[in-house]
This record gives structure tokens, C-alpha cells and sequence, in this order.
């Protein structure tokens, strides 16, 4: 088993209500088994599944990059500005 500090920025902040979290996870999980997890506990992730991007250790990773023990994901929302 893994644990992941798990960071929300923007939307993703204000669906699960929390600026990040502490995961326990198998061996083996990537940044997609936690999205998927996050979808079963907050269902409005589905809505913008294919919108979020994933960084670990503060570098954009794809969703299928092994995570480590005390590794930190971020779940990044689409941003806009000007």
C-alpha cells in the first residue's frame, strides 16, 4: 500500500470541498484509479473526466504513470483567463 497527498485546485476544490487529501492506495495505483476512485466519492468528477490534467511532484503526468509512496498529485482543472 501507498499514500498520496492528493491536491485540489479551483473546480476540483470546490466539488470535494477540501484543498487536498491523504489517500491509501494499492501498489501499483496511477493518477486514473485515482480519479476513478474520486468519481465514486464525488460524482461530479465525471463531468469533467476528460478535462482534468494530473501532475505528480509538480510535473504534468499522464494518467497512467505509477504513483509512489508520498508521491503528490495534483488534480488540475481547465483554466482560463486573459
Amino acid at each position: 500500500m501507498i499514500r498520496v497527498n492528493v491536491k485540489f485546485f479551483a473546480m476540483a476544490r470546490d466539488i470535494t470541498g477540501t484543498d487536498e487529501t491523504v489517500l491509501t492506495l494499492p501498489d501499483g495505483s496511477t493518477p486514473s484509479v485515482v480519479l476513478a476512485s474520486l468519481e465514486g466519492t464525488y460524482p461530479r468528477f465525471r463531468e469533467w473526466k476528460g478535462h482534468l490534467r494530473t501532475a505528480v511532484n509538480c510535473e504534468y503526468a499522464p494518467g497512467e504513470v505509477i504513483l509512489h509512496d508520498q508521491d503528490e498529485l495534483a488534480i488540475i482543472p481547465p483554466v482560463s483567463g486573459g
